[in-house]
């Protein structure tokens, strides 16, 4: 993190700004009525400790106690969630999603499937350009890279790069997080292990990985079981390739037991952004735009970094002071973060179609 992140504003300046930008940023007053009148939301695919978001969950519960909170199937991967759209286009019922949280693929995949309708929050100006729809469709929210998390009782030496996880040594211990045919996290840990071996990113990089993982596989290493902070901890699963703010937060629930190393790779250094979107069909569309309103409010990204997750208005909420540097202190060294890749629209669905159509041909272990 460049030090002109973490030069804080004078106090008055800062208030200054703070309080401009909640002028601009608060919902309006017809949009928080509506939504209060539906008096529901429901989320699909939401961990409560995937970036935080059981205290981003609760953070909307207590701003707005009048709307209910109904949490779909939380360990479903970016494709159930578009399906779960699809499936419930004439279903106004609590199995129908509001909102979905999907891999920067599913966005575009969405809204050209018509799922998704467009919105765009107060504070939608300090969105960087290259992680959300023109037309307002879907928005990027926070990222992160891709990491490794290693239960120090079982693994003696911790792995460094994406090539030491293929030695003998690692017999039996290596795990994805997700199914790689349905979950965004597996499929761009597939691509950080292709960019590592020095192929370009997109389809390129996506044969390369199929293949990295195909060794892996071969030489007994891969254990195709979805990797969780309960298998790294029972030990089915003692090296887990996954999201740094997954990892970071899996290191806090399990405190010590066992002992755990959060590992940025030496290469392949992927970043990945996660987006949000209302469904088209959402059954209550104004308590989605208030929980999008809130997401990006100062006090829903702020919740986003507690969570070990970068927000979306990284970057304008450092200009302003805004951002605690004891959340900043939190985080891996930001040298680990220098070298992440960002990979273009473009280069991520590549990536998706070779490594979803290709991994039971080119790997074949069948991940659950």
């Amino acid at each position: 993190m460049t030090s002109h992140f973490r030069r804080l504003l004078s106090l008055s300046t800062a208030m200054v700004i703070a309080s401009t930008a909640v002028a601009v940023a608060e919902p309006s007053a017809e949009l928080v009525e509506a939504a209060k009148k539906e008096g529901a939301l429901t989320t699909i695919a939401l961990p409560h400790d995937w970036c935080g978001y059981g205290a981003v969950i609760d953070g909307f519960k207590k701003k707005y106690p009048e709307i209910t909170v109904n949490e779909l199937n939380p360990d479903a991967g970016s494709a159930d969630e578009v399906e779960a759209i699809k499936a419930n286009k004439d279903n106004k019922g609590p199995q129908a999603p509001d909102v979905i949280d999907v891999g920067l693929a599913f966005g575009p995949q969405a809204k050209a499937e018509g799922l998704l309708m467009p919105y765009k929050v107060s504070t939608w100006d300090e969105i960087p350009d290259n992680i959300k729809d023109a037309e307002g469709y879907w928005y990027g929210d926070y990222y992160g890279v891709m990491s490794m998390i290693v239960n120090k009782d079982l693994v003696k030496e911790t792995p460094k790069d994406w090539s030491d996880l293929l030695k003998a040594d690692y017999a039996g211990q290596v795990a994805l997080a997700g199914d790689p045919r349905a979950s965004n996290q597996a499929i761009l840990g597939v691509l950080a292990a292709g960019l590592a071996s020095g192929a370009k990113a997109g389809q390129e990089a996506g044969e390369a990985g199929l293949k990295y993982f195909a060794e892996l596989n071969k030489a007994g290493n891969f254990v195709p079981v979805i990797g969780k902070s309960g298998t790294l901890a029972q030990g089915s699963t003692p090296i887990v390739v996954a999201w740094d703010y997954n990892a970071l937060s899996w290191k806090d629930t399990l405190a010590g037991n066992p002992p755990v190393d959060v590992v940025v790779p030496e290469s392949g250094v992927l970043a990945g952004v996660y987006v949000q979107g209302i469904s088209a069909y959402a059954p209550h569309p104004n308590a989605a735009k208030l929980w999008m309103e809130y997401l990006y409010s100062d006090e829903g990204q702020t919740a986003w970094l507690a969570g070990y997750c970068h927000p979306a208005r990284f970057n304008a909420m450092s200009k302003a002071g805004k951002i605690p540097q004891d959340l900043l202190d939190k985080l891996p060294p930001a040298a680990s973060y220098e070298k992440a890749y960002f990979p273009t629209l473009e280069e991520v669905d590549a990536n998706k179609a070779a490594v979803t159509g290709g991994w039971d041909k080119v790997v074949g272990a069948n991940v659950q």
